[in-house]
């Protein structure tokens, strides 16, 4: 079809989020003739989200910015059994405390995207377990197992990656998709949600609830599905040298989540500033066609867009302020993250590679050898000459905090306690 008339796909579609719809026109029409309900669920794995949620994040503030009703599934169910997608093994189940404990620690990053109230318009959080925790699995099994056939799931990818590399798949996650499709029905009857949105990876899950929907409900509901998300050489979105992205601030300090955009590749510049700003696509335009080191300029311009959703526009004009000082000035900022280190033990000497660990500037022991090994560790902005170079309180030299470096752009301190 022809670009969408309604705005929220209007909009998805011109930024690059849409990969697959189940029926495009049809959900272009709802979209124009009334407020619809939407949804996206998140398993509690861990206590924050990373960066690849963002992108899911984004679609559910469109639809909110575009007159319509998100919804936040938080899978404190599904999170039990655990979501085989895109998984080479099993997950590691999670126990009902943690999972909570989780759950809360999400919670938090949604408030900073969307609107939560009991107006029409705002946006819902609800969690799964509300209706999983309660099923009877006989009554359950009469009643949704006849909607689905084994030969169908065996023809999803979760399930055909798994046996093609020939790894365990356990009847316990065989049964996500069911579940995930019970989720959207059990939406669609209590909240009217006629749209679930999700990754790429998700689109068989999808698919499921879709048909589910029509045959219990006799509802129409709408899959929308948003790309695999990778960067220009390769790398999955949401890691990073010193490990994983995350979007709450107790987890990952707003300077190296600023960072972490700052050092996008040029080919991603673009991309990323239609996917993750608001920025309007005229200037996007203009910012993707800068070259050389004007591009560092976009680049600055995408970490401050970024962060400030994330973390507030405070922190992001710190950030970069940090940024300023230490690359630009070459000042040591007292805002650099900073690590905490005994000083008996720093008395004592600590290798410099595993205090490049400590500092969250490699990721392991060998990625920091081979950091000195390639001359891109430094001390107090001086090479390391050797990976088994012990770290001493002498090397303070009189000044309160050490400087670790890892390349050009990443540093942190180290203060004696």
């Amino acid at each position: 079809m022809s670009v969408p008339t309604s705005d929220f796909l209007r909009i998805l579609t011109e930024r690059g989020f849409v990969h697959q719809c189940t029926d495009l026109e049809g959900l272009d029409k709802h979209l124009q003739e009334k407020m619809i309900t939407a949804y996206i669920g998140f398993d509690c794995t861990a206590s924050s989200l990373h960066v690849g949620s963002l992108l899911p994040i984004m679609m559910l503030r469109w639809l909110q910015k575009t007159g319509h009703k998100p919804i936040v599934l938080m899978g404190g169910g599904t999170t039990r059994v655990g979501d085989p997608s895109g998984k080479d093994e099993s997950r590691k189940l999670l126990d009902d405390a943690q999972i909570n404990a989780n759950m809360a620690g999400i919670r938090k990053v949604f408030e900073k995207y969307l609107s939560f109230g009991d107006a029409r318009g705002d946006a819902m959080m609800v969690n799964n377990a509300d209706w999983l925790d309660g099923l009877n699995y006989i009554d359950f099994l009469r009643d949704f197992g006849p909607h689905f056939t084994i030969n169908r799931m065996m023809t999803f990818d979760s399930v055909k990656l798994r046996l093609e590399r020939e790894q365990p798949l356990t009847f316990l996650e065989f049964n996500y998709m069911i579940l995930q499709a019970y989720d959207f029905a059990e939406l669609g009857k209590r909240h009217d949600c006629l749209l679930q949105m999700g990754g790429s990876d998700q689109w068989g899950n999808i698919i499921n609830g879709v048909e589910l929907g029509r045959r219990v409900n006799n509802q129409s509901l709408f899959g929308l599905t948003s790309p695999l998300l990778t960067t220009a050489s390769g790398a999955k979105m949401g890691k990073s040298a010193a490990g994983a992205v995350w979007l709450n601030a107790d987890m990952l300090g707003s300077y190296e989540f600023w960072q972490y955009w700052r050092n996008t590749e040029d080919a991603d510049v673009g991309r990323f500033l239609r996917l993750f700003t608001e920025l309007p696509l005229d200037e996007i335009a203009r910012l993707e066609a800068l070259e050389g080191a004007e591009l560092n300029e976009a680049k600055k311009i995408l970490a401050n867009e970024v962060t400030g959703l994330c973390h507030g526009r405070a922190d992001a004009e710190a950030a970069a302020e940090t940024a300023r000082k230490t690359f630009e000035q070459g000042v040591l900022a007292d805002d650099l993250p900073t690590i905490e280190v005994p000083l008996a033990e720093l008395q004592a000497g600590i290798p410099a590679f595993a205090l490049l660990v400590r500092a969250n500037l490699a990721a392991s022991n060998g990625e920091a050898r081979r950091l000195i090994k390639g001359g891109g560790a430094k001390l107090n902005d001086k090479p390391i000459q050797n990976e088994t170079q012990n770290i001493t309180d002498a090397d303070l030299g009189g000044g309160a905090v050490l400087k670790l470096s890892a390349g050009k752009k990443r540093h942190a301190l180290v203060k004696p306690v």
